[in-house]
This record gives C-alpha cells, structure tokens and sequence, in this order.
C-alpha cells in the first residue's frame, strides 16, 4: 500500500501501483511520485537502492523500463515528460524508515490537522517509536519531544544544513561515488565574483 507521501493525488498513487513493481524487480525502491501539471505535464519518480543513493545511469535505466511499462498501461491521456531522479540532499522523507535512518538531522514536517494548535514541525528528528515519527523542536529556552503518527503527515523534508552536506559527502566518498576534484571546480566557480 503507498501512503500519501510517496503518491498524494489519485493519479500518482495509480501510478505509484503501475511502477512500483518495475522499480522493485531492479532492485531500487520508490521514494516519491508526483504528476505535476501545468502547460506541459512532467511525471516525476525519485527512487533509490534499498541502503540510499542511485546514480545517473541507473536513473536512464529506470526511465526506459518505466517509459515501456507506462507505454503499455497508457495511464496518463496528456503528453507528458518523465522525470525519474534522486531524492537529493534536502530529500523528501516518505517512509517510516527515512526518518528513523536521518535521526539527528533537520526536517520540516507537515500534518493533515491541526495537532497542538500547529500543522508545521520543524527542528531535529529522534527516531521513530512505534508508527510515531518523533521530533525535536525548540519552545523558547526548551527543547521538547514530539511524537506525530506517520499516517497524519501530508509533507515532510530534509533541510539542509552544513551537517547534512558532510555527511552526504562521506557517505558517497565511502562508497566510492565522489569524485573530489568536482567538488573543488564547483567551490571556485561559486565564490564571489567582483563588480
């Protein structure tokens, strides 16, 4: 079953049901689909390996499986185009298991209902407890724990910060993914530029 956060309007959960099984049999998972609309309408599909991380290539390969089995399905009258990407740095938290594996960094968290007067969260996640994700969140001088079941939230993300940034950039050097001298040519071609 996929909940609101991976597919939130009909389409995308029909969708959701046509690709998941696509993306499962090569051995990723999906994180979000969304059916954007507009002039031209963009299907977007974020997925990943079941440990974290995707790269390009794997996302071309995804596109051209998905792009057959849609092909086939026909779900979507309009002309659109197909998006399929990673989640990201600041990356969309979906499952029950995202928040618990990003214990420790920011998030913003979104409710369907107004819980204590509030429908926006944002501070640090502590885990999970049962089907309640659990966050951290500064009132004041106090920092005070609370718990949100999984099944009210509507939107919740990744903010990104410094702490993130390095992680991420450990995670894919450990993996071997990062290649260093990209990183440098983006930090020169970022600094200040003069008047």
């Amino acid at each position: 079953m996929t909940n609101d956060l991976i597919a939130k309007a009909a389409i995308d959960r029909r969708m959701a049901e046509i690709i998941t099984p696509v993306i499962e049999d090569m051995g990723f998972e999906l994180v979000r689909v969304r059916l954007m609309g507009g002039k031209y309408h963009t299907l977007q599909i974020m997925a990943e390996r079941p440990e974290g991380g995707i790269e390009v290539d794997e996302c071309g390969q995804i596109s051209t499986a998905v792009s057959a089995t849609l092909d086939v399905e026909d779900p979507i009258t309009e002309a659109y185009t197909l998006e399929v990407s990673s989640p990201g740095i600041d990356r969309p938290l979906t499952r029950l298991k995202d928040f618990e594996a990003f214990e420790g960094y920011e998030a913003k968290i979104e409710t369907a209902d107004l819980i204590d007067g509030r429908k926006r969260f944002k501070g640090v996640l502590a885990g999970v407890e049962g089907s309640e994700v659990l966050i951290n969140i500064e009132e004041g001088d106090e920092t005070i724990t609370v718990g949100l079941e999984f099944d009210w939230l509507v939107d919740a993300k990744l903010v990104l910060t410094d702490d993130l940034i390095k992680e991420m950039l450990r995670q894919r050097k450990a993996a071997g993914t990062l290649n260093e001298d990209e990183f440098d040519d983006i930090e020169t071609e970022t600094g200040s530029e003069e008047d």
